[in-house]
C-alpha cells in the first residue's frame, strides 16, 4: 500500500516537474483564429464555430441561431467570395478581430472580440473599412426621425469600477425633458443594440429625441468585457451584466443639465424588460417602466421553446434537431434542478455558463416583483415574436391586472424586434429577419413617447 501510494505521488511529482520545464505557450494568433472562424461559417461548420463562443455569446447565439444569422447574410449579401484581408484592434482585456469578407454584393467586416483565452466574446457585422464597396441597405435614420430636433454626445457610465462608452441623444433646447434609460436584451450587445443592420435602439432613442425625450444608451459590459465581467467570473450574474449598470446609468441620466431628474424612465427590451422591474425595486430615481417583449417565464424554459420552434419551423423535425431539442431540455433539468450548487457550471450548448447565474434568477419572478413597485408601467409585445411570446404577454396582464397604473400593448405584425415581420398571419417571425434592414416601428416610437407625455400630465 505504502508503496503504491509514494509511487503515485512521484510520478505526480515528476509530471510537475515537466509541466513547469516546459517552455510557455505561445500567445494565440488571432488573425488565423478569425479568419478560421468565418470559414467555418462559409463551409457551414456552425457546430466549430459556435464552440468557440464564451458562454455568455453561446447563451445568446446558440448554433442553431448562427447559422440563421449566416443564411440571413448570404440571402442579403449574396455568397462570399473570399477574405481580403484581417486588421487587429484593442479595447480593453478584448483583442478584436476585424475581417474583411467580399461576398457577392457588398464587402463587410467581421467584427470578432476575442477575451485573452482565446474565447469570442463578440460578433458582429458592419460596413467594410474603406477599401471595399459599402452594403446597398446599411442603416439610415427612419422617416420618424427629425436630425435637426436633438444633439448626441458621448458619455461613459460608470459604476465606480466598470467604464462603459455610451451617447446622451437630447432634444434641442432648454428643457427639462423625460428621459429613458435603454436595457438590451441578453447577449453582449453595443449601444445601439446592433443586430445586422438593424439598431433598434438607435431608432427609439432617435425618435423619442425628435419628441422631446432624452434618451441614454450605452455599451452592454459583456460586450466590452466579455467573461471578464465580474471580479469572479465563477460568481457572475445578472448584477454584473445588467443590474449595477443600468442603476448607474439612471444616475448619470439624472444629472444630465437639461433632463428632468423626476422622470427618468428605464426602457428594457427583451432580458432588459425581464429585469427591469428587479433594477426599479428600491432605486427611488426611476420614475417608471417601458417593457418591450419582456419575459415573465424562466429562461431555460424559453430555450427549449425557441429550439423546438428552430428545429421544427421548416418541417418535420430531423434526427440532428432532435439532438438540438434534448441538449436544451437537459439544460433546463439542470439549470432547475434542487442539486445544482454554487460553483458548478452548466454547459449552454458547449459553453459554460456559472451556476452562480441560473441560482441568483431562481428566486426572481420579474411579474410579482412589477405588481408590487408604485410606479407606472408600459408594457409591449409584438404578435409575431418568436422569442418571447404571447404567454409572457399574458403572465404581465394578470400579474398587473390591479395595479394603478398599467398599460399594454400588442402589435399584430411585428417581431422581438419590434419591426415587420414577413410571417404570415398565423405564424411567427424567424432569425433570418434581423439579417434584413428594417426600422422599429413608427406606431411603436409614438406611444412610447406618447405613453411618457401622460405620465407627465399627470403628475401636474
Amino acid at each position: 500500500m505504502k508503496t503504491s501510494l509514494f509511487a503515485g505521488f512521484a510520478v505526480a511529482l515528476c509530471m510537475t516537474i515537466a509541466a513547469a520545464q516546459e517552455p510557455p505557450a505561445p500567445p494565440p494568433d488571432f488573425p488565423k483564429l478569425a479568419r478560421t472562424f468565418v470559414i467555418e461559417l462559409a463551409t457551414g461548420q456552425f457546430d466549430k464555430a459556435a464552440a468557440q463562443f464564451d458562454a455568455t455569446m453561446f447563451q445568446a447565439l446558440p448554433e442553431l441561431k448562427l447559422a440563421e444569422v449566416w443564411s440571413g447574410l448570404l440571402a442579403q449579401f449574396g455568397a462570399l467570395k473570399g477574405i481580403t484581408g484581417v486588421r487587429m484592434e484593442t479595447a480593453q482585456k478584448l483583442r478584436i478581430a476585424l475581417v474583411t469578407c467580399q461576398f457577392e454584393k457588398a464587402a463587410l467586416e467581421a467584427k470578432i472580440s476575442f477575451t485573452a483565452d482565446a474565447k469570442i466574446a463578440g460578433l458582429f457585422f458592419v460596413p467594410a473599412a474603406a477599401g471595399g464597396s459599402a452594403p446597398p441597405s446599411g442603416w439610415t435614420a427612419p422617416p420618424y426621425v427629425n436630425s435637426s430636433a436633438f444633439h448626441e454626445e458621448a458619455i461613459t457610465v460608470s459604476d465606480g469600477h466598470w467604464e462603459l462608452p455610451g451617447t446622451v441623444t437630447t432634444p434641442a433646447g432648454d428643457g427639462p425633458f423625460p428621459a429613458v434609460v435603454m436595457l438590451q436584451g441578453s447577449g453582449p450587445h453595443d449601444a445601439d443594440e446592433t443586430i445586422g443592420p438593424n439598431k433598434p435602439f438607435k431608432d427609439i432613442a432617435w425618435g423619442l429625441a425628435s419628441r422631446g425625450i432624452a434618451a441614454l444608451r450605452y455599451t452592454k459590459r459583456t460586450a466590452k468585457y466579455g467573461m471578464q465581467s465580474s471580479d469572479d467570473v465563477n460568481s457572475l450574474t445578472v448584477r454584473d451584466e445588467t443590474m449595477d449598470d443600468a442603476r448607474a446609468a439612471v444616475a448619470l441620466a439624472a444629472r444630465q443639465p437639461h433632463v428632468d431628474p423626476k422622470r427618468v424612465y428605464l426602457l428594457g427590451h427583451s432580458l432588459g424588460a425581464f429585469l427591469a422591474p428587479r433594477i426599479a425595486n428600491g432605486d427611488p430615481q426611476i420614475a417608471g417602466l417601458i417593457l418591450l417583449a419582456g419575459n415573465t417565464r424562466p429562461t431555460e424554459q424559453l430555450i427549449v421553446e425557441q429550439v423546438r420552434y428552430l428545429t421544427g419551423r421548416n418541417g418535420p423535425v430531423t434526427p440532428e434537431g432532435q439532438k438540438q431539442i434534448d441538449a436544451a431540455e437537459q439544460i433546463a433539468r439542470e439549470v432547475e434542478s434542487p442539486d445544482l450548487k454554487p460553483g458548478a457550471t452548466i454547459n449552454i450548448f458547449g459553453g459554460q455558463t456559472p451556476s452562480s447565474y441560473w441560482l441568483d434568477l431562481r428566486s426572481y419572478h420579474p411579474a410579482e416583483v412589477a405588481a408590487g413597485l408604485k410606479l407606472p408601467i408600459l408594457v409591449l409585445q409584438g404578435d409575431k415574436d418568436y422569442q418571447v411570446r404571447i404567454a409572457d404577454f399574458d403572465g404581465w396582464k394578470k400579474a398587473l391586472a390591479g395595479h394603478a397604473n398599467a398599460t399594454f400593448k400588442l402589435y399584430p405584425s411585428l417581431n422581438h424586434l419590434f419591426m415587420i415581420s414577413a410571417a404570415t398571419s398565423d405564424g411567427l417571425s424567424s432569425p433570418s429577419e434581423y439579417s434584413k434592414p428594417g426600422h422599429v416601428s413608427p406606431e411603436v416610437v409614438q406611444d412610447i413617447a406618447a405613453w411618457i407625455s401622460a405620465q407627465g400630465n399627470r403628475a401636474k
